[in-house]
């Protein structure tokens, strides 16, 4: 048997606030109902809900508007990697999830480490197009460019 309750706040698991959800009386009993994120489902609670509703939507849409900006400057954004790298162009190291979102935040775009959405880390000198994840049904996608650097050859010594 299912326990319904109205969420007092957003959850991304199971929904907006305001909306009406059935959970398992568990789950509601020892997590949402203590924590305070639901109430149990009445004509009364519904109605004390609707304020947080209209005032959560109008939240959203600013986190919206915001996020789009972001995955709008995103998409201008490169990135180069000077790596060492032999003859072929492979490289002796990666360049993976962590590195990115570093490279990320340090031009300023407070991005994650998970909403880099890198299949596999790079191994290969070229150009590549990481997709990232910015919010709900908004993605963005940056330019990343590898680049071989030549490793510095020891001076020769000076013939006497």
């Amino acid at each position: 048997m299912k326990t319904r309750l109205i969420l007092s706040e957003d959850i991304p698991a199971l929904g907006d606030t305001g909306d009406v959800i059935e959970v398992t009386p568990g789950y509601a009993r020892n997590y949402l109902l203590p924590m305070g994120k639901a109430l149990p489902w009445s004509k009364d609670a519904v109605r004390r809900i609707e304020k947080r509703r209209v005032e959560a939507d109008t939240r959203r849409e600013e986190m919206r508007s915001d996020m789009e900006a972001l995955a709008a400057r995103l998409a201008e954004a490169q990135i180069t990697f000077e790596e060492k790298a032999n003859e072929e162009g492979h490289l002796y190291g990666a360049v993976n999830t962590r590195r990115l979102a570093e490279r990320l935040v340090a031009a300023g775009f407070e991005i994650p480490e998970h909403h880099v959405r890198l299949a596999e880390p790079i191994r290969q000198v070229g150009e590549y197009t990481v997709p990232i994840h910015v919010h709900s049904d908004i993605k963005a996608a940056i330019k990343v460019w590898v680049v071989a650097v030549q490793p510095e050859k020891p001076a020769e010594p000076a013939e006497a």
